[in-house]
């Protein structure tokens, strides 16, 4: 199935989009079998034009044998039967369409599943056409690790294989061999690749793991650290395995692949130590990821105006006037409102984190639920997890699972997302009050908070194009900025403590000549707001016109 190639008018649609990220197993499940499926995700569709997004995200749905649910892939051009057929997910591409959504596939580029034909082969013998095509190692005398090298997952990254009578390189799970991109014949397969699912219709492509494609070539041993890991390991510093030189040729070369066709975007899985790394994903000349995921402000863990004003004030002005990709939670983290919730004000709290991602100059990622004030479920015990990792790790690491239970629906079993009577995860217990159906007819809800910011960023000129200003910067409790196109000025003020603040503001200026401000959005019952005099309840977030 071909779709029509994106026009020069949209090339950039990505530039200022609402991204939502869906992982399949957990977002709508059709066939009654306890996991979510593509089809669960076209039949909601409508929700999704609703919500405003611009494109979905979608985590692995390819053949797998689940190991790391889907990031173990066994097939990188066919879709795994317990998430449907190629018919399934061509006909969702066609419906997104429909509904102004696209679709952005993940990439797992670091390495295959041990199950996949290219390591069948690799493994096979010394003399095999793909001998060469992961990272192979004699290792030392009896079958011992030829470094300390550590899997992200726990203990060796180093993994015996009798069929070749060596040591394989994995930075995951045993399970998921990493790929040697030293290897052209690599690199041609997956361009391959990737030229198969643009001709799809896909808008681009979400590289996981992407800044460890590459390991020293000499395996010399990481630095040690006086610490230990949650696996119990000592811990190094991974800076033979991580972020190495290498990798930004293989963004300009995948960069150079999806511009064949227009429209296409790079998203980077960049867990960076600062914005200068961050910046260089980008390219020297804008010529490797147009979206390199920025970390630095969305995982800070604490509500702090201060600090949050830097991580802001970094993405404005040293990333070389690309747009930031700002993220609070996905797949892999614990949800954003138990990390900066108090457990007094999580709503209130909920709607600031959401007014920070939503009205800087950004393109916005969210995770599905997020809309909606979901909340990590927990295992209480190792036998409740399914993720591996926390398996190995309990209880120091307890997994991923929390930040993965089912999408809430609705009040009724399961939460509307399955007929099944087991979901592969269990519903969160808050189900019955935080789902769509119940938040759609509450005026005050998350999902509806939400609505408004995202219809707010497209149809307001200046929270949709812009600049960004920061303003009132030596106020440790309350952030504020502006953002300006034209004579339109938006003031948007988010107070990041739990006692209320009054601010002021002289904005003459910014061409402010007005004390007047029309309440556009407001996480609390605003009234009397002016220029002049703001006040703000605990962790009050506010969004208004200034007059001109």
């Amino acid at each position: 199935m071909m779709l029509p190639l994106a026009t020069a008018a949209d090339s950039t649609w990505w530039k200022n989009a609402v991204i939502y990220e869906i992982y399949p197993r957990s977002f709508a499940d059709t066939n009654g079998d306890g996991i979510g499926d593509l089809n669960g995700i076209t039949q909601h569709l409508d929700y999704l034009e609703s919500l405003g997004v611009d494109a979905i995200w979608i985590t692995p749905f390819y053949p797998s044998p689940q190991v790391d649910f889907g990031y173990d892939i066994s097939d990188y051009q066919a879709i795994d039967p317990q998430y449907g057929t190629m018919a399934d997910f061509d006909r969702l591409v066609a419906e997104a369409a429909k509904h102004h959504i696209r679709i952005v596939d993940d990439l797992v580029l670091n390495h295959t599943s041990d199950k996949h034909a290219w390591f069948m082969e690799s493994r096979s013998s010394r003399t095999n056409p793909k001998a060469d095509w992961y990272i192979w190692s004699d290792g030392k005398p009896n079958r011992q690790p030829p470094n300390n090298w550590l899997s992200l997952f726990g203990h060796s990254a180093w993994q015996w294989d009798t069929p070749r009578n060596q040591l394989y390189y994995h930075e995951f799970y045993k399970e998921q061999p990493d790929l040697n991109w030293r290897n052209q014949q690599v690199h041609d397969a997956v361009d391959n690749m990737i030229r198969f699912w643009m001709k799809k219709g896909v808008a681009g492509f979400r590289l996981d793991a992407i800044t460890t494609l590459f390991e020293d070539p000499k395996l010399r041993d990481e630095p040690t650290l006086d610490i230990k890991t949650a696996f119990g390991d000592n811990a190094v510093n991974r800076q033979y395995t991580d972020n190495l030189p290498e990798v930004h040729d293989v963004l300009r070369e995948l960069r150079r692949v999806t511009n064949e066709m227009p429209g296409r975007v790079l998203i980077g899985e960049t867990y960076l130590p600062n914005v200068g790394e961050l910046a260089k994903m980008y390219g020297k000349n804008n010529d490797e990821l147009q979206l390199p995921m920025d970390t630095q402000l969305g995982f800070l863990n604490k509500l702090s105006a201060s600090e949050f004003r830097a991580k802001l004030q970094d993405a404005e002005t040293k990333l070389n006037g690309n747009p930031p990709l700002f993220v609070f939670s996905n797949h892999d983290n614990v949800r954003s409102w138990n990390r900066y919730g108090d457990g007094v004000h999580d709503e209130a709290i909920a709607k600031l984190i959401a007014t920070l991602l939503l009205t800087p100059r950004c393109v916005a990622m969210m995770y599905y639920g997020e809309e909606l004030g979901m909340t990590n479920n927990n295992p209480t015990s190792v036998s409740q997890v399914k993720d591996p990792i926390g398996i190995v790790g309990w209880p120091k690491e307890i997994g991923r699972d929390g930040e993965r239970t089912p999408m809430q629906w609705n009040a009724d079993t399961n939460a509307g997302f399955s007929t099944s009577h087991e979901t592969w995860l269990p519903v969160a217990p808050n189900y019955k009050t935080k789902n769509v159906q119940t938040e759609s007819k509450q005026t005050d809800s998350m999902l509806n908070y939400y609505k408004t910011l995202i219809r707010l960023r497209k149809q307001n000129a200046a929270l949709r194009d812009g600049e960004f200003v920061m303003i009132d910067e030596k106020n440790s409790s309350v952030l504020s900025y502006l953002r300006k196109n034209g004579g339109d000025i938006v003031l948007v003020a988010l107070n990041c403590t739990a006692t209320p603040q009054t601010v002021h503001f002289d904005l003459a200026a910014q061409g402010v000549k007005s004390t007047n401000l029309k309440t556009l959005l407001s996480s609390f019952q605003a009234s009397g707001a002016s220029t002049s005099s703001l006040t703000l309840p605990a962790f009050g977030a506010y969004v208004g016109e200034a007059g001109k």
